[in-house]
């Protein structure tokens, strides 16, 4: 019989600097997966931990996490290098339900780290441009020095309309975004809410703020999806760790609908 939890073995190709206290590891993996899967990444002997896949499935030959540094294994994968190798459990999960999407226009909001899980769709539909309407997407962070993935910020400028903002205090000189908190710069826009849907990840408090703001803008609530990536330890439903009432995190989600969220007890 398999076991379940003995994970694949993969070989780190290529390591990003993203900010002081975060990198981006590119594995070397041949695995099928779909933009909103997550995965448990292992440093051996040091333990293993929950992140979302945040390339997309069509870049082939590998996979790319982003990872802030905040504990044990976290710290154990920032001090590995190229050629370096770590355990790989996944994909679970559901995903973005891109059929529902094909044909919409779609704003994207992200906060700090949460771009990751937002980037594995993007790329994708990006790659699959001709599939999708509009594509906005609205990023802050607390600091210029606090943006992830600046290198690839610059790149889409040219391709989609990207608005970016820094916390007050955040900016820094030569800065030429915005400075507001997410949710305040999310109502300065022109944004219309018909034929459009919402994906959104950040911090949880970031999150409320905008679903709020979007729901004064005429967006409902099946048209806002966000990921909820917290408290997830097993990843398949066993630990009984990330359920919310009835509703495991990793195995029915981790991607719902403020609707389907909504009618979850106010447990998170």
């Amino acid at each position: 019989m398999e076991n379940i939890y003995r994970p694949k073995v993969l070989e780190i190709i290529e390591i990003f600097k993203e900010t002081p206290d975060i990198k981006t590891f590119r594995l070397g993996a041949d695995i099928s997966y779909m933009p909103g899967q997550f995965g448990l990444y292992s440093v051996f002997g040091e333990g293993e931990a929950t992140f979302c896949i945040a390339s997309s499935p069509t870049q082939k030959g590998y996979i790319e996490c982003t990872v802030k540094r905040i504990g044990k294994v976290t710290d154990a994968l920032h001090s590995l290098d190229v050629d370096d190798k770590i355990g790989f459990r996944g994909p679970y999960g559901n995903s973005f339900p891109i059929d529902v999407l094909k044909g919409k226009n779609l704003l994207f909001i992200g906060g700090g780290i949460g771009l990751a899980p937002l980037r594995s769709l993007l790329l994708y539909c990006l790659d699959k441009r001709e599939d999708f309407g509009e594509i906005t997407l609205l990023y802050g962070a607390r600091s210029v020095n606090d943006l992830v993935y600046k290198r690839e910020l610059e790149e889409l400028k040219e391709k989609i309309n990207l608005v970016l903002t820094v916390d007050p205090g955040g900016e820094k000189e030569g800065w030429t975004g915005k400075i507001g908190f997410v949710p305040k710069v999310l109502e300065e826009l022109s944004l219309k809410a018909e034929n459009c849907f919402v994906i959104t990840c950040g911090p949880p408090i970031m999150i409320k703020f905008v679903c709020a703001s979007l729901e004064n803008l005429g967006f409902s609530e099946d048209k806002i999806i966000t990921t909820l990536e917290m408290k997830m330890k097993c990843g398949i439903g066993k630990c009984g760790r990330c359920n919310i009432g009835k509703t495991y995190v990793c195995k029915d989600g981790p991607v719902f609908s403020l609707k389907e969220i909504k009618e979850m007890p106010d447990e998170f």
